[in-house]
């Protein structure tokens, strides 16, 4: 699959681009998500196995404690 990004400028091309999708020859994803937020979904579809709640919490005292000097 070839994923684009288009700009439409016409109306008559979003016309065009709905009637191809009701032909199931393209899909039309709403665009509103950020970019970030679709990366990270892509990422997290690939990982075997997020970290814990757990684990993060750990991680994350362990650089507070080096960055104040804990």
């Amino acid at each position: 699959m070839h994923t684009l990004r288009i700009d439409i400028l016409n109306p008559k091309a979003a016309k065009l681009l709905k009637d191809l999708a009701d032909l199931n020859l393209i899909v039309i994803r709403d665009s509103s998500k950020s970019s970030f937020e679709y990366i990270l979904k892509g990422l997290r579809a690939r990982t075997k196995s997020a970290p814990s709640l757990d684990e993060i919490t750990k991680e994350v005292e362990l650089v507070r404690a080096k960055r104040y000097g804990k």
